[in-house]
């Protein structure tokens, strides 16, 4: 790939870049990350209810950058995050369109939950939202279910775990140390409905994360670092030595994936 910038410098720049909020815009722009369009709009979804609704609760906000795009809000707009760095950085964000961010403890991931899990618990009074979002967020059912009112909407979309395993084998890792049980509609679908949530609709989909050079998948990895949390530069340089020889000869690093969404309401 003639004038492609060498690793180093690609590894420089991935390690300088700040990490803040959700914001891949960065890379997306340059397309060097991309993936597949979903056969549904997350934030088409949100509008159609969000027109209809007196409230909104936004769970896991990220930097707020979703929220803040909407083309639509309710009055009544709260967001949550549990992630320390990206606190502040939506509360800047959100503040001037008089959307407060309320720190919470995170929930464990869905499919490690049991069925007395005790983190995730949400600061809210019992029946006080009439729609709850949630995009690429941990959430507990049974809270969610607690703080909707009656025929209250959460509208969640999830991204599944089969990921992980092939990030570990591209990174030349060991394993996980503990198998993850898979997360997916079906199981997603179980979890509210003990909640006492019925879903309505929902859609899932498979689809492919292309990174165009070794920087863009370094520095996504600083950006979830609890996807893959064994990585770090130092460890896997011989790795994305090689990475970086494969994308100059072969293209692209493809990362196959999943995710699912799903409308439910509180009878």
């Amino acid at each position: 790939m003639a004038g492609a910038p060498a690793l180093e410098e690609l590894l420089a720049e991935a390690l300088d870049h700040p990490v803040e909020g959700w914001d891949f815009a960065w890379l997306v722009n340059e397309e060097r990350l991309q993936q597949d369009a979903f056969p549904w709009d997350y934030t088409e979804l949100v509008v159609r209810r969000a027109r209809r609704s007196p409230d909104l609760l936004d769970l896991g906000t990220g930097g707020g950058e979703r929220l803040a795009s909407f083309p639509v809000r309710p009055r009544h707009t709260l967001a949550t995050e549990s992630y320390a760095p990206n606190v502040s950085v939506a509360g800047r964000r959100l503040a001037p369109l008089g959307i407060q961010v309320v720190r919470t403890s995170a929930a464990d991931d869905n499919p490690l939950q049991g069925a007395k899990t005790s983190k995730g618990s949400l600061p809210f009074r019992d029946g006080v939202f009439h729609l709850v979002i949630d995009r690429n967020e941990a959430f507990v059912a049974r809270e969610v279910a607690r703080v909707l009112a009656p025929r209250g909407i959460f509208l969640t979309e999830q991204s599944g775990s089969a990921e992980i395993p092939d990030l570990y084998r591209l990174l030349d890792l060991p394993p996980p140390p503990r198998s993850t049980p898979s997360w997916d509609l079906h199981v997603a679908e179980r979890q509210v409905a003990r909640a006492g949530l019925e879903v309505l609709e929902s859609g899932e989909a498979d689809f492919e994360m292309r990174f165009r050079d070794v920087g863009a998948l370094v520095w996504y990895l600083r950006a979830v670092p609890w996807t893959v949390p064994d990585f770090s530069v130092d460890r896997c340089r011989k790795r994305l030595e090689d990475l970086h020889t494969r994308v100059l000869r072969n293209g692209p690093i493809r990362i196959p994936r999943y995710a699912f969404w799903f409308e439910a309401e509180k009878k």
